[in-house]
């Protein structure tokens, strides 16, 4: 009896997760007519077709949805088994995929991956920049290894270890049209605050972490990214709570604008996140420690 093999299941995976044959074959790095060929196979060894091909799109059927569930499963249980053979390695050698949120990335990955690759010349070290929900999803699959993220944020059936915490500050333009002074204290209303939108935590974060209460009243401006963010700031177009990581940046400390320490409890905390039971978890300790004292 013939099996699908692995780069099928990944193939098919990234076809229903794409639902365009084009994007999929790009983001497997395959030509599309390769690409194709290999559904083609998968669906011959399967007996039945798995997708509904028009010119137009792509449509799953039945036996196609339940194929992909099983797919992701099996993929999830080859990464354990991959896990169980790096438990018998050296650490730090091989490949290691880390995935990283954007609120992260620009600020910290600069601080540690060279001194890390460098300490660690045998480590392999492949990197993937998205929000938190779609790397936890990749970590889950087995695509990932690890991911640094900040928490809290809810995720089932994984063990992390945290690096530090990342206090917000209040950031605002100099003599900002929003910022009221009262006795040394800074009013501002919730309708001025500008975040990130929907779908990146640090909105959340600084929701929760900020105190802000009234979070339905908040600007009806959002930004996709940090660096939006402080253009928008930058032209006052509102306030906004910046991270401290951030703080460090050539990006923040061109921008010429004012932060205003927020008490204590105005934080969100960084750590690495991995999959419960792993067997590479001394490996990953070993990576927080090597962050830490990268970026200290």
């Amino acid at each position: 009896m013939n099996y699908p093999t692995v780069k099928q299941l990944r193939y098919y995976i990234a076809l229903v997760e794409q639902n365009h044959f084009g994007k999929a074959a790009k983001i497997c790095f395959v030509s599309q007519s390769a690409f194709s060929v290999a559904i083609k196979e998968l669906e011959n060894i399967l007996g039945e077709s798995l997708v509904d091909r028009t010119n137009k799109s792509v449509t799953i059927t039945n036996l196609g949805r339940e194929t992909y569930i099983q797919a992701k499963k099996i993929i999830s249980e080859l990464s354990q088994l991959v896990d169980i053979s790096h438990a018998n390695k050296i650490p730090l050698t091989g490949r290691l995929s880390l995935g990283v949120i954007p609120t992260i990335a620009p600020f910290l990955l600069t601080k540690f991956v060279s001194k890390l690759q460098k300490s660690n010349p045998k480590l392999e070290l492949y990197l993937q920049e998205n929000v938190t929900l779609e790397l936890y999803d990749k970590l889950m699959d087995g695509e990932l290894d690890v991911i640094l993220i900040a928490l809290p944020y809810p995720l089932k059936s994984v063990e992390y270890s945290i690096l530090f915490k990342d206090k917000f500050y209040l950031t605002h333009k100099k003599n900002s049209k929003w910022i009221q002074i009262k006795d040394k204290d800074f009013l501002i209303d919730d309708d001025s605050v500008l975040l990130l939108k929907d779908g990146h935590c640090m909105r959340e974060h600084a929701i929760n972490a900020c105190h802000i209460k009234s979070y339905e009243k908040l600007s009806q401006y959002s930004a996709s990214s940090v660096l939006t963010l402080i253009e928008m700031v930058k032209n006052d177009i509102g306030i906004t709570y910046l991270p401290k990581i951030s703080l460090d940046s050539n990006l923040v400390k061109q921008s010429n604008l004012e932060f205003q320490n927020l008490n204590e409890n105005s934080y969100r905390e960084i750590g690495l996140v991995w999959r419960k039971g792993s067997s590479r978890i001394e490996e990953f300790k070993l990576l927080t420690q090597s962050i830490m004292e990268s970026i200290n």
